[in-house]
């Protein structure tokens, strides 16, 4: 009686850690609603480098985002990024080409949801140096 107690003991053990476990999994990789990943989220940036000042707008969907910038010596460019989406925050990397002899320019950082429509994020662009953004999801 009591090795029949256990077994089933066990089996409720396993059952139980099976379904938290699927629980959890399905939490972390179930898709995000594709209306909110299709309409842009833009943003503006402000930022400095060398004492000028640089700025730029972007908008991001779908996992990737566009941004245009001016930078230092009137140079201006586009950006193409491509972010990771997490669930508060979104890391990203980029490459862009701009003008005024800059070249190409890399650039990274992460954007973070401030409340359910607005978020922030800091970055830094190779040629407009160091940002902060501002920006809005509908």
């Amino acid at each position: 009686m009591q090795q029949l107690v256990e077994e089933n003991n066990v089996k409720i053990a396993i059952i139980t850690k099976t379904f938290i476990t699927s629980i959890v999994l399905l939490a972390l990789f179930a898709p995000s609603q594709a209306s909110a990943q299709l309409i842009p989220q833009p943003w503006v940036s402000v930022g400095g480098k060398d004492g000028d000042v640089t700025y730029a707008v972007g908008a991001r969907a779908l996992n990737f985002g566009v941004e245009l910038g001016v930078g230092p010596d009137g140079a201006t460019g586009v950006d193409v990024l491509k972010f990771i989406s997490l669930p508060v925050i979104s890391p990203y990397v980029g490459v862009g080409l701009y003008s005024e002899d800059k070249g190409v320019a890399v650039s990274g950082g992460v954007q973070v949801g401030a409340t359910d429509n607005v978020f922030v994020g800091a970055g830094y662009n190779s040629i407009r140096g160091f940002n902060g953004q501002l920006g809005i999801r509908f």
